[in-house]
């Protein structure tokens, strides 16, 4: 399962420095996750400062 980014997102793009897979983009008002290269890796939500990124 991919992991989502919640609406707690603030945009400080730390989940995108920090995915392994360059699964995460810049979207409208938050990042978001595409599901079709996300390795569920978590470390997106290991650095998030609001734990915006979710497994789903």
């Amino acid at each position: 399962m991919a992991y989502q980014i919640s609406d707690e997102c603030i945009s400080c793009g730390v989940c995108k420095e920090n995915c392994p897979v360059d699964a995460i983009s810049e979207g409208d008002g938050a990042y978001v996750i595409d599901a079709e290269k996300c390795i569920d890796c978590g470390a997106c939500e290991g650095n998030c400062p609001v734990s915006a990124p979710k497994a789903q």
